[in-house]
């Protein structure tokens, strides 16, 4: 089964629609096996968004991922990368689909509300970055049988 990190961040955390992406995720069949309420900090936001260390708009990522608490979860399930990428939406709301998180409640693609792992070699260093190993709980749905 595939893990993916999927961080709701801080426009999402104060616009209060933490709940509805965690449901509209949770809700294509994906499960939850951990999951944190932080602050982050410079050093941590620096290393999460180190491909872009380069670019314009590196710092502006920076500063508003350490404005707000975030929430990091850890959803493992079939094609979990796919799936979540596809509920987000676009990275641009302006070009995300009605029906998508970002589609339905982004406003401006820096503000896009949550992140989510690209690929499955990006997700493990993300995981890793916000979760050690005994912070993560694997366990059986009875549902798994109808979603796998």
């Amino acid at each position: 089964m595939e893990r993916s990190l999927v961080l709701i961040k801080p426009d999402a955390m104060q616009r209060g629609l933490a709940g509805e992406i965690i449901f509209r995720i949770e809700r294509r069949g994906l499960k939850i096996v951990a999951m944190k309420m932080l602050q982050m900090d410079k050093a941590l936001a620096q290393r999460h968004y180190s491909v872009h260390k380069d670019k314009a708009f590196f710092d502006h990522l920076v500063d508003f991922i350490t404005s707000s608490p975030v929430i990091a979860i850890v959803f493992q399930g079939k094609n979990t990368v796919e799936v979540i990428r596809q509920t987000m939406g676009e990275t641009d709301p302006t070009k995300a689909r009605p029906g998508t998180i970002r589609g339905d409640f982004g406003i401006d693609i820096g503000y896009n509300l949550v992140h989510g792992s690209d690929s499955l070699q990006n997700a493990s260093k993300e995981i890793d970055l916000f979760f050690s190993k005994g912070e993560i709980s694997d366990y059986d749905r009875e549902i798994g049988k109808w979603i796998s």
